[in-house]
């Protein structure tokens, strides 16, 4: 078995129809089990659309992506599902809760159609809550919680199936520096237990934290090292 949880191999995107946008031009990168990766570079280069791709939203112009040795790119749209759902959990930007359902609902959702539930979806979704310190918020709803609390939830949610891939897209993004601290800390100690993260990000903060670094430019991967040890 390989040591990589990940794979990209000459991943191309190619959006529009007469006008056409190269959005990912030849992109190759391997991550290994546990590791906590960065995307970085500037805004409308590639990075989101890199991550979708990775995690399954969206489907290459051309080239592969591998997850546990599994070509994605080539799965129908239920076995693209399944993955999804056994093996990746996504936290993104704008949160994406649903406004009528409470913090512990909200988690609950993302069980609906697990197949390998051990437990009561709500005593699961308190232990998550808990798991990022808001066992205290399990019945409110996203307008009565702080954008901070608001990201904490999301990252409860994006565990709900226990994945073995963490994949975010600016998750402090909309945090003032207080609350993307908070949530930072929830992150790196999620990555501890053993998650295997990468996150798109501008901040930093996050950056100077991942053990791999990935710079995209213009569609490409212009350059990838480690960071630290």
């Amino acid at each position: 078995m390989s040591d990589w949880i990940i794979q990209t191999e000459n991943l191309e995107k190619i959006y529009g129809g007469k006008v056409k946008t190269h959005a990912l031009k030849g992109v190759s990168l391997k991550i290994p089990k546990g590791s906590f990766s960065c995307i970085i570079g500037p805004s409308g280069h590639g990075k989101s659309t890199l991550l979708q791709l990775i995690g399954g939203l969206d489907i290459p112009t051309s080239g592969r992506v591998l997850i546990d040795n599994t070509n994605i790119s080539s799965l129908n749209d239920n076995k693209l599902s399944e993955i999804r759902g056994e093996k990746i959990g996504f936290v993104f930007q704008s949160f994406n809760l649903l406004e009528n359902l409470t913090a512990s609902e909200n988690i609950q959702t993302a069980m609906m159609f697990s197949k390998t539930r051990q437990k009561p979806a709500s005593k699961r979704a308190l232990e998550l809550l808990e798991m990022v310190g808001l066992s205290d918020k399990a019945n409110s709803k996203p307008s009565e919680l702080s954008g901070g609390q608001l990201q904490r939830v999301a990252i409860a949610r994006s565990l709900a199936n226990d994945p073995s891939i963490l994949l975010m897209d600016e998750p402090t993004g909309n945090l003032d520096s207080q609350s993307e601290q908070d949530v930072l800390g929830h992150i790196f100690n999620i990555h501890k237990r053993g998650k295997t993260i990468v996150i798109v990000t501008h901040s930093n903060d996050i950056a100077k934290q991942a053990g791999l670094l990935f710079e995209i430019r213009d569609g490409k991967l212009i350059d990838s090292h480690h960071s630290r040890n």
